[in-house]
């Protein structure tokens, strides 16, 4: 089961969740995010981290191609798009930057086929990212990703297995549910969360 971390906030962090076996550490780039981090940050935490972990910006509310670049620029091998960026507006930044992820919620009624916009994997996010709601995975059932792809909303140490085994998911990602408050994770429940996540996949 891959397992990525979001909205990291420090070294430490990005240590503690690479430590306990994450696949990937993402950090936000945007401006209305609680889980902000500055480009120096994000640079710092990227370049903590050991090869082999995929270092994932994530973004929703600037253009792809400035996106793109900033990528490059952080030391991240992975740009994750979120939200209603156009199939146009990937593959240019995919022309920029080699790995893009697409991010979307069901609600957004989206194309579920992955690489439709050129994209490498897709994450299916609740109605209202970051805001640690769990949603109605009951929805799969009928609209199911073709592809590899990562569930996230509302998941947490106490729930991931359990949204594992009725999801079907090649990976989840977590942000809220491993933090003691917004925008600061606890060590404790990135280590609960992702042996949890391990051991159901």
């Amino acid at each position: 089961m891959y397992v990525k971390v979001c909205g990291l906030d420090s070294v430490e962090s990005a240590a503690v969740a690479v430590e306990s076996g994450a696949d990937a550490v993402g950090i936000v780039m945007s401006r209305t995010s609680p889980r902000r981090r500055s480009a120096e940050e994000a640079a710092k935490i990227f370049g903590s981290v050991a090869a082999g972990v995929d270092r994932v910006l994530v973004v929703h509310d600037m253009p792809a191609t400035d996106a793109a670049e900033i990528a490059a620029a952080i030391g991240a091998n992975v740009l994750q798009l979120h939200g209603s960026y156009s199939g146009d507006e990937v593959r240019a930044a995919g022309a920029i930057f080699p790995r893009i992820w697409r991010a979307t919620s069901l609600a957004d009624d989206p194309e579920l086929r992955v690489g439709a916009f050129g994209e490498e994997l897709l994450l299916l996010d609740a109605p209202k990212p970051g805001s640690g709601e769990r949603w109605d995975l009951s929805e799969l059932v009928r609209r199911r990703p073709e592809g590899r792809w990562l569930l996230a909303g509302g998941l947490h140490p106490g729930n991931v297995a359990e949204a594992i085994g009725e999801a079907g998911p090649w990976g989840v990602d977590v942000s809220s549910g491993v933090e003691s408050s917004p925008g600061v994770k606890d060590h404790a429940r990135i280590r609960a969360f992702v042996e949890s996540a391990k051991r159901a996949g």
